[in-house]
């Protein structure tokens, strides 16, 4: 098969989700030999897909609630009424969305009084999963800007917000973007090491009172969680737990 002059985003995607047949995938492989900066977006996009599978591969074995199979249950032979097809539509996203973001906090916050926090880290791993691999745009003001980056900052959360030293622990700050959580401004600041491995560091407004570490873990992802008020930090990484509960206490004794 001739090499490609161009490949476009959803050839790239269809090779890293093995859609290719052999002659094509053959082409890819050779054109990504040749092309740095494709090839880097392709490992991005695997690193991506392999941290949404850690997050959400196990929760497509739980139980659904007896509700819900009921609701999309086929209608019982000579049922006068069927359930109305939006009915099971809307059953169909629950199910989703119960799957893909209550899955992996269902056993950490199932008691009362913890929902909020629960709520704060799944904010927190879902924005390191979709920018820890991000090639060209993994921050959105850089490390060069660092105090128009904490000003700004600062001035969204409505309180003074900083980006920890970890250089002694060979991670350095790449930058840092705003979030939306719930309706409500957050932070995010992005390390990287010198073998390409990635750390955030999420920071939202707390109220409440002061918690020690606690740690989450889901596949290969580990997060370290704590309330120092008026806010609240999570760290969150694919490296060994022991490296990553000390770039927290380095964290929280440099915030």
């Amino acid at each position: 098969m001739t090499e490609p002059d161009k490949l476009d985003d959803m050839q790239l995607h269809a090779y890293v989700d093995g859609e290719l047949d052999d002659e094509a995938r053959t082409a890819v492989e050779a054109w990504l030999a040749d092309h740095a900066e494709d090839a880097s977006r392709v490992r991005a996009y695997q690193a991506q897909s392999e941290a949404l599978h850690d997050l959400y591969d196990d929760v497509l074995n739980e139980p659904l609630p007896p509700s819900l199979h009921a609701a999309l249950a086929e209608p019982s032979t000579g049922s006068t009424f069927a359930p109305a097809p939006w009915k099971r539509i809307a059953a169909g996203l629950v199910i989703f969305f119960m799957g893909g973001f209550g899955g992996w906090f269902a056993n950490d916050y199932g008691k009362a009084g913890n929902q909020s926090r629960g709520a704060f880290v799944e904010q927190a791993v879902g924005a390191h999963a979709v920018y820890v691999s991000e090639v060209r745009h993994p921050v959105e003001v850089g490390a060069d800007q660092e105090a128009h980056l904490m000003k700004w900052l600062t001035n969204r959360l409505g309180h003074t917000v900083k980006a920890p030293n970890m250089a002694d622990a060979g991670f350095s700050l790449v930058g840092g973007r705003l979030l939306p959580d719930g309706g409500q401004p957050a932070a995010q600041f992005m390390y990287e090491d010198k073998q390409g491995r990635r750390v955030t560091l999420y920071v939202r407004v707390e109220a409440g009172a002061d918690t020690s570490f606690r740690s989450l873990e889901k596949g290969k992802m580990s997060a370290f969680y704590w309330v120092d008020s008026p806010l609240a930090y999570a760290l969150i990484g694919n490296v060994p737990k022991d490296v990553l509960l000390g770039l927290a206490r380095m964290a929280y004794e440099a915030l």
